[in-house]
């Protein structure tokens, strides 16, 4: 796909942002960050309980291990371009705890402009979305996760989109043998678009 000039949105675009009703719980909005004019992008549900307090994406448990999966994969993190299809946390309590708890579609279409932004200023040959609810705000319909890794889909703007595991799923395995299956087709599925983006010629 071809970029458009300019940075994508940064923080102080988030934490102004009244799209939706999260921010009024959220500690801050949290943006994307990575190269500009990454060739391969990455999307996440939203930030979770430390990415909320960091202002960061993917610094929490999840983050951790999908930047051991990227390691796996081949991929240099700071070659890539990390964010979330919703940018404010949407938790829950329980107890003295703040628990994830799912965006709405409502939200999700709210800051699906953040995305489309975000992909048009960084233009990347591929998007990795991570998980039903970052597929659902690349893409702009609800889709599942293990239908879609078997399609080859394409953004409306051009860029190729590959479907994987979130990396929370593979810390919600109920076991070892399934957490080791779903770290696998993680690891696949990112060192897939790895390739796809390094053979794919951007304007």
């Amino acid at each position: 796909m071809t970029k458009v000039s300019g940075k994508p949105p940064g923080k102080d675009d988030i934490d102004s942002c009244r799209r939706c009703d999260l921010w009024q719980r959220a500690t801050q909005g949290v943006s994307g960050e990575g190269p500009v004019f990454a060739a391969l992008m990455l999307v996440g549900e939203q930030p979770g309980d430390e990415e909320d307090l960091q202002g960061r994406p993917f610094v929490g448990a999840a983050g951790r291990l999908l930047r051991g999966a990227l390691v796996d994969a081949g991929i240099a993190v700071d070659d890539i371009y990390l964010t979330n299809a919703v940018k404010h946390f949407s938790w829950e309590p329980r107890g003295k705890r703040r628990i994830h708890k799912t965006p709405a579609q409502r939200e999700i279409a709210a800051c699906r402009a953040w995305l489309i932004e975000e992909i048009t200023r960084v233009g990347p040959a591929v998007i990795v979305a991570l998980g039903a609810t970052a597929l659902n705000g690349v893409m702009g319909s609800k889709m599942r996760v293990g239908e879609a890794r078997s399609r080859e889909l394409v953004h409306p703007l051009g860029a190729r989109v590959i479907a994987t595991y979130h990396p929370a799923a593979v810390l919600r395995a109920p076991d070892a043998d399934a957490k080791a299956e779903l770290m696998r087709a993680l690891v696949a599925d990112l060192a897939r678009a790895a390739a796809l983006a390094a053979r794919t010629v951007r304007l």
